[in-house]
């Protein structure tokens, strides 16, 4: 099995929006020393909650300063852009981290119309999300476009002996069908719909897969949400940020993390309250050891053979400290010894 972390860059109240850019950094290189074996940074706009806004500046930042993780997006929000525009920044970033650069992509929008249609507001481009993968992938490996494109003759620089890894992204079928035709590598945002649809996309994307020169077979990961601590009772503790935002979050709310103590002091209503509950028997949270057989069954289950552990918390030494407790359990520091 291999272990990995999705970074959305959540903003906790009292502290600048900025500090959760940092925090992003600290802990990749933290991750990097334990043993993960990826670490991607989301894209989102117009959130309090979620600030990573830019993942390929961030990326550049997570490449320069460690050594072998790899380093990638979950994922940028292709309608947004030019598709040239992404194969270059993320050709730079395979220079400056050759072999380490996954490039996850998606359709969503990443926030509300509004904010989509003020990052692009000159098309309704999610409709040529194929077309521009079909770009993506032909400027990235740097091999040429079909005969009758318009932008044959155009190259993504810079070249080298390597080049970045390209997922197709998604919680529903929609983006398990894309990656199977393009025969590219697929993502499935367990973690965005409580593991709703995932028997049903992963069974798609394997029975439909077209091998590709690149990828001969299938590969595919989900990222969960899970979260660790010394003891069950502090874990449940930790959670309640993560409750009180996800009912903020159904009521259009995007606001900045909360203390525990506070999230405790709200006044849920029964209806709220009965929605946590339905939460709490989901999730992936007490020890490090309850936790890590909960995620190995289910990569079992699914016949997976690597998942992307996501997690927040208010105080960020305890997202670190749950990352570490994680790794110690999967004995990753251990393997890459050679132990």
């Amino acid at each position: 099995m291999r272990w990995s972390v999705l970074d959305q860059s959540t903003a906790a109240e009292g502290s600048t929006q900025d500090t959760a850019i940092r925090e992003s950094l600290a802990l990749a290189r933290l991750c990097d020393t334990l043993g993960y074996h990826r670490y991607w940074v989301s894209e989102h706009h117009n959130s309090a909650s979620i600030v990573g806004t830019a993942p390929e500046i961030l990326m550049a930042a997570i490449a320069a300063t460690t050594q072998r993780i790899r380093v990638g997006s979950a994922g940028v929000m292709l309608p947004h852009y030019s598709a040239l525009k992404v194969a270059e920044q993320f050709r730079v970033l395979e220079a400056i981290a050759p072999g380490r650069i996954d490039l996850g992509v998606g359709r969503a929008p990443g926030s509300d119309q509004l904010t989509a249609r003020a990052l692009n507001p000159y098309s309704n481009a999610a409709d040529e999300f194929p077309q521009q993968v079909l770009e993506l992938q032909s400027w990235l490996a740097g091999s040429p476009l079909p005969e009758e494109h318009p932008f044959r003759k155009v190259a993504a620089h810079p070249q080298g002996p390597t080049s970045p890894e390209l997922w197709i992204l998604g919680s529903s079928d929609y983006g398990a069908q894309l990656a199977a035709f393009f025969g590219l590598p697929y993502a499935f945002a367990y973690f965005f719909s409580d593991g709703r649809g995932v028997e049903e996309a992963l069974a798609l994307y394997r029975r439909n897969y077209r091998p590709s020169a690149r990828y001969p077979a299938p590969i595919a990961t989900i990222c969960v949400w899970a979260l660790a601590a010394e003891t069950q009772a502090e874990a449940q503790r930790l959670l309640m940020t993560r409750e009180y935002w996800r009912v903020g979050f159904e009521k259009g709310l995007r606001n900045a993390l909360v203390s525990p103590a506070q999230a405790a002091a709200y006044p849920y209503n029964a209806e709220e309250r009965e929605r946590i509950e339905a939460l709490r028997g989901k999730a992936f949270v007490g020890t490090a050891a309850d936790v890590a057989a909960k995620l190995v069954a289910l990569a079992r289950g699914l016949e997976l053979d690597e998942i992307v552990i996501n997690t927040w918390t208010f105080d960020p030494q305890a997202r670190r400290r749950s990352y570490e407790l994680l790794a110690d359990v999967f004995g990753l520091g251990k393997r890459d010894a050679g132990l």
